[in-house]
């Protein structure tokens, strides 16, 4: 049986869309309140890297510690961008799904979550 989990704010309206969504496909999913408990360095590389986006295209550019943090500064590396996400989790887009530690989906719209589902 495959393993989801969600990186879920319960406090945004599209999480908890995707979260319902995948309970009406029979997916119960470990749910990850992301800004209570960020994720490691590595499993947000990781999941980067599954989603196949570059930091920035993860980043939620208008909270406020992208511009108390300059993170929109062109010279900020991969690794400065992640290190930000850890610190400053609100950072991170909502919400990613990710299944078997092998795939993952933005559930922006949550309806993107339901290619995970197929196999």
């Amino acid at each position: 049986m495959a393993r989801y989990v969600i990186w879920h704010n319960p406090r945004c309206s599209k999480s908890r869309q995707t979260l319902e969504l995948l309970q009406s496909h029979g997916v119960e999913p470990e749910v990850v309140k992301y800004l209570e408990r960020a994720p490691t360095r590595a499993e947000l590389d990781r999941t980067l890297r599954l989603l196949a986006l570059e930091p920035r295209d993860l980043m939620r550019k208008r909270e406020a510690p992208y511009a108390e943090l300059g993170l929109d500064d062109p010279s900020l590396g991969r690794d400065a961008l992640i290190d930000a996400m850890v610190a400053h989790p609100i950072l991170i887009e909502r919400p990613v799904v990710i299944r078997d530690g092998a795939r993952a989906a933005l559930g922006r719209p949550p309806e993107q979550v339901l290619a995970l589902l197929d196999e």
